[in-house]
């Protein structure tokens, strides 16, 4: 699917590679190719990756023009709405991340023009990559309100995601809500979903965690809400809400462990409250999706 989009001029450069073990294609308007394998940077050749940029291919702004063309089926205007918010989403869950110009009226965004950076990252589903933190977060059908903790890149979406079909498969009696905001989870393009979550997942796409929060628990009647990339400073008065009204709740944070957690602002507040049972902190030091361990609402660690 991601060669549907690369142009044309080096499109063969990728024929050799494994995309099965790509993560990102980073292409910057007259600067080297980059492409993230596994967790590593390395650059993009004429004979395939590399760690010396003086040979990489230089992308150029009309390489990054001919992806958003072909993207966007040569219609910007048809996906604004989610360009303005920094982002594609294609089939396959690929979601393209945008960098230029960006134009405000009244302190909103209207789009983002002149467009010069492109991050299409590519997902990966891995089947029972959850399992070990599956047995500590579900126990006799009743799911444990559990923060997902890892820096960018190191797997998070692609663990809930396993972790969403985990507990909709052992326990079909459970509906669960996901919040998908920029689709990239379920990888729902045109309401249809790329990527298997799961038979009893109901699915919110591009749209804030507020609206899906206080929406979807009282015209879904979940009883597990699971959304991916939180802010302790926006989010957690809808978790507070969704969970006293009987809901449980599965999110990720961006966090390098749990001593960074330990700095964000309203984390006392969330310890003392014991919003969350569990707290599964993963990395990238073996490969996407490390675990560094799982504990508890009192920070002690139950599995490493």
């Amino acid at each position: 699917m991601v060669e549907d989009i690369l142009p044309e001029n080096f499109k063969v450069y990728f024929t050799n590679l494994n995309f099965n073990y790509i993560n990102e294609i980073r292409l910057r308007a007259n600067k080297p190719i980059v492409v993230n394998v596994m967790g590593r940077n390395k650059f993009l050749t004429t004979s395939g990756l590399t760690e010396n940029i003086d040979e990489a291919i230089i992308c150029k702004l009309s390489d990054i023009s001919e992806i958003i063309k072909k993207a966007s089926d040569n219609s910007l205007y048809a996906v604004n709405d989610q360009i303005k918010k920094g982002f594609l989403t294609i089939k396959g869950g690929i979601r393209i991340g945008v960098c230029g110009e960006v134009v405000e009226e009244n302190d909103c965004v209207n789009t983002i023009k002149n467009i010069n950076s492109l991050n299409i990252r590519i997902p990966h589903k891995i089947k029972n990559c959850s399992l070990n933190a599956y047995l500590h977060i579900v126990n006799n059908n009743k799911v444990r309100n559990t923060l997902i903790i890892s820096p960018p890149g190191a797997g998070k979406t692609t663990f809930i995601r396993d972790l969403a079909e985990q507990i909709s498969n052992k326990n079909p009696a459970i509906n669960i809500l996901l919040v998908d905001e920029r689709a990239e989870i379920s990888a729902t393009v045109d309401g249809m979903q790329m990527l298997n979550v799961g038979p009893s997942c109901d699915i919110y796409t591009n749209c804030s965690k507020a609206f899906a929060f206080e929406n979807g628990i009282r015209s879904m009647k979940p009883d597990v809400i699971i959304t991916d990339e939180i802010n302790l400073d926006d989010d957690l008065k809808a978790i507070k809400t969704a969970i006293t009204s009987g809901v449980s709740v599965i999110a990720t944070i961006h966090a390098n462990d749990i001593y960074d957690l330990k700095s964000k602002p309203n984390f006392d507040d969330m310890l003392k409250n014991k919003i969350f049972e569990r707290y599964v902190v993963l990395s990238s030091k073996n490969g996407p999706g490390t675990y560094e361990g799982i504990f508890n609402e009192n920070l002690v660690c139950v599995y490493l």
